[in-house]
C-alpha cells in the first residue's frame, strides 16, 4: 500500500524518531510510507490535494489532535497512534475533546504506549474500546563510537576531569511541558556542596520563548548546562558516558530517553507522573521522585550506594530487553496496518495476543 504518515517531525523529539521508526517497520514489509509534519499542513483540504496527487491508500497518524484531526472525511482507511500530550493535555480542552473522539470514530485501529494511556482513552471514548490496543515502544541504541566524552564535556563547558564529575544528563526539546528547570534551584544548592556534580540539559530548541527563559536561567546558574540538540548516536553515547538520566516532564506518553538509557545501562531519575511511572518501577528498575529535594535525596543516595545503581541498571536493562523489543514492535506494526486493507472490522488478521489487548479479554 501507499501509506500517508503524519508526525510532529521535529528533530530530535521522542515523536519524531518514533514516526521514523514506525515508517521503518512499515517500508520492511514492502508499503510506501509518505512521513510528512502535521504542522506543514493547515487544513484537511490540505491533505485531500496530497492524497490525491501521491495516490494514498491509507494513512496513520502520530497524536490524536494534531494529526488525526486532518485525516478525517477523506474515504481512505486510516489508524491512530497516540502521542501523549493529546491524552494527558488536549484531553482537557472541550472542543479537542469532541474532535478527538470523532476522529477515533473514523479510526480503524489506535495504539497506546501504555495500559494506562489506553485506559486514559478508553473512559474519554467507550465508543473506541474495541480499537485501542497497547504497543510499548522498540527501543534500540546506537552509541556512536567514535564519539568524545572529553570533547562534550568541555562544550558545556565544564573543565574538572572526567573521572572525577558524576554528570546527570536531562534530553529534552525546550518547551513548557517538560520542564527542564523544575530542579535547576535544587541541583545547584547540591552543586555548591559537591562540585563534581553537575546537570547538563541536552535537547531543541522547541519553543523560542521558553529557550530564551531556559538560557538566561542556566546562565546565572551554577553547576547545570545547556547545549544544543546532537545526531542520535552522539546522543546516546553521551547517555552511555554520564552517571545517570533524568526526567522532570510535566507529560509524557512514553519517554523514548528513559527506556534507551535503561537499554545503554545507565540509571535513571524520572518524575513520578503516570508516563513515567508505567516504565519506571521505584527502586527496581529507576528512582521516581516527587519533588526537586526528593531528587536531590535519591540523586545522592544513587552516588554513594554503588550497589543499588548495580540493581536498577540491571533491572532496567532487562525490562527493555523484554518488554520493548523492536522486533515485536515491528511485528505489531506491520499486523496492524493490514486491517487497513479492505472491509473494516477484519480483527481476524491479527496476531492473538494483540487482538486480546484490544478486545479486552
Amino acid at each position: 500500500m501507499r501509506l500517508l504518515f503524519l508526525a510532529v517531525l521535529r528533530p530530535h523529539t521522542g515523536n519524531a524518531v518514533t514516526a521514523q521508526r514506525v515508517r521503518d517497520h512499515l517500508e520492511a514489509a514492502g508499503h510506501v510510507c509518505v512521513l510528512k509534519d502535521a504542522f506543514d499542513f493547515d487544513s484537511p483540504s490540505e491533505i485531500a490535494e496530497l492524497i490525491q496527487a501521491e495516490g494514498l491508500e491509507a494513512a496513520l497518524a502520530l497524536h490524536l489532535y494534531r494529526g488525526g484531526r486532518l485525516l478525517q472525511g477523506h474515504g481512505i482507511p486510516f489508524g491512530i497512534i497516540f502521542g501523549g500530550t493529546d491524552l494527558n493535555e488536549d484531553v482537557n480542552h472541550g472542543e479537542k475533546n469532541q474532535v478527538m473522539g470523532k476522529v477515533l470514530e473514523e479510526a480503524r485501529f489506535a495504539v497506546a504506549f501504555t495500559e494506562s494511556m489506553k485506559e486514559t482513552a478508553r473512559l474519554q471514548w467507550p465508543h473506541a474500546k474495541g480499537k485501542i490496543y497497547v504497543q510499548s515502544q522498540g527501543i534500540t541504541t546506537v552509541p556512536n563510537a567514535t564519539f568524545n566524552w572529553n570533547t562534550f564535556l568541555q562544550r558545556a563547558g565544564i573543565e574538572r576531569s572526567a573521572d572525577d564529575l558524576h554528570v546527570f544528563l536531562l534530553i529534552c526539546g525546550l518547551r513548557r511541558v517538560k520542564d527542564p528547570l523544575y530542579l535547576v534551584d535544587a541541583f545547584a544548592e547540591w552543586h555548591q556542596e559537591e562540585p563534581n556534580v553537575y546537570m547538563v540539559i541536552v535537547g531543541p530548541e522547541v519553543d523560542p520563548v521558553f529557550t530564551r527563559e531556559v538560557k538566561a536561567k542556566v546562565k546565572r546558574t551554577a553547576g547545570v548546562r545547556l547545549i544544543p540538540e546532537m545526531p542520535q548516536g552522539d546522543l546516546h553515547a553521551a547517555v552511555k558516558n554520564c552517571f545517570a538520566l533524568v526526567n522532570s516532564s510535566v507529560s509524557e506518553g512514553m519517554s523514548a530517553a528513559i527506556l534507551e538509557a535503561m537499554d545503554l545501562e545507565v540509571p535513571v531519575l524520572a518524575r513520578n507522573i503516570p508516563g513515567n511511572a508505567a516504565v519506571v518501577k521505584h527502586e527496581v528498575t529507576g528512582l521516581l521522585f516527587s519533588d526537586p529535594q526528593e531528587f536531590v535525596r535519591l540523586a545522592k543516595r544513587l552516588v554513594s550506594d554503588p550497589a543499588l545503581e548495580k540493581e536498577v541498571v540491571a533491572n532496567g536493562s532487562e525490562y527493555v530487553r523484554t518488554c520493548h523489543s523492536w522486533r515485536v514492535e515491528r511485528d505489531t506494526y506491520q499486523h496492524l496496518v493490514r486491517t487497513l486493507e479492505g472491509s473494516p472490522g477484519t480483527y481476524g488478521r491479527l496476531p492473538g495476543a494483540i487482538r486480546r489487548t484490544a478486545l479486552g479479554e
